[in-house]
């Protein structure tokens, strides 16, 4: 496929104009984790400080022929120790990005939403798959499928909120929401689409902003301008989404995990709402989706770094 990839490399090229973002990596510990922070920094994204176990670190290092000579390296005995230094770096602005290495994600997480040391914000924290598919012409975002379980109608507007801000910082200004159902009508008996409906009303009424929202809606009238025609389905956001609001867990992550494993299509991950941005890797990933969740991050940084520079008065 000549165009796969084509929307994650927009998106690394653009991080090439930008300066390296200064990224705490929490225990890169195995080949994958520690080459994608090195890959990530040799493209420019990122400057990473390497926490975890300093002699494991430099094995590997030296096991996969990775040269982190140019890096810093905190020593923490363990996961544990590391998910924590590593969140304390963010917290203190050491650090502007969280990058997780091979420790569980849940290890990391509970670092992160700690009330008196972890980076929570007053948003609620949800993750994002950006998702490049080859049959479409878009990146589309797909959130949450990796964080909040069963969200509540107030988790969902924050879910949603985060989206568009994301969709924001990557370039992609007042993007087209989906709330994805089982169906495009409201019916009492399937509460996600009492949700989407009422999400909807929120938009109305300014309490999500910057994106246009639609819902319920079913998954091919979301994205298939043809399957929304014969629906009769008028919409400014059917057929058209760029951001698709998962009912549950369950659904986003087997939505996510669908378009990657039948599609073809590569996931790159972030986690919002904390006071940094934290990419999110998986073993399985490839260099690319590795790299293009680096970029994510770094483009959402940066947008931060300059709504702050605007809030501060002159």
């Amino acid at each position: 496929m000549p165009d796969k990839h084509k929307k994650y490399e927009r998106l690394i090229a653009r991080c090439k104009a930008l300066s390296p973002v200064t990224t705490a990596v929490a225990h890169p510990c195995d080949e994958s984790s520690l080459r994608g922070a090195v890959e990530a920094a040799g493209m420019g994204i990122l400057h990473p400080i390497l926490v975890g176990p300093r002699d494991k670190i430099v094995a590997v290092a030296a096991q996969f022929d990775i040269d982190i000579t140019p890096y810093e390296i905190i020593d923490a005995p363990h996961s544990n120790a590391a998910a924590e230094l590593a969140v304390q770096l963010a917290r203190e602005g050491k650090a502007e990005m969280l990058m997780k290495g091979s420790l569980h994600t849940d290890e990391l997480m509970g670092a992160v939403v700690k009330s008196a040391t972890g980076l929570r914000t007053g948003a609620r924290i949800s993750h994002a798959f950006i998702m490049d598919v080859p049959k479409l012409d878009r990146a589309i975002i797909i959130t949450d499928a990796a964080i909040n379980i069963a969200p509540t109608l107030e988790d969902k507007k924050h879910i949603i909120q985060n989206a568009i801000n994301l969709s924001t910082a990557l370039g992609f200004p007042n993007p087209r929401v989906a709330i994805l159902s089982a169906m495009e009508t409201v019916n009492p008996a399937v509460p996600s689409t009492i949700e989407a409906a009422a999400l909807c009303k929120m938009a109305d009424r300014g309490q999500i902003t910057g994106g246009i929202l639609d819902g319920p809606l079913a998954l091919d009238n979301a994205i298939d301008l043809d399957a929304a025609k014969i629906k009769k389905i008028e919409s400014p956001v059917a057929g058209k989404a760029d951001i698709l609001i998962a009912p549950d867990l369950e659904a986003g992550n087997m939505l996510a995990k669908s378009l990657t494993f039948m599609a073809d299509a590569d996931a790159a991950g972030i986690v919002l709402g904390a006071r940094v941005p934290i990419i999110l890797t998986s073993r399985a990933d490839s260099v690319m989706t590795r790299l293009a969740s680096c970029a994510v991050a770094a483009l959402v940084a940066q947008s931060r770094r300059e709504s702050a520079s605007k809030a501060v008065p002159a």
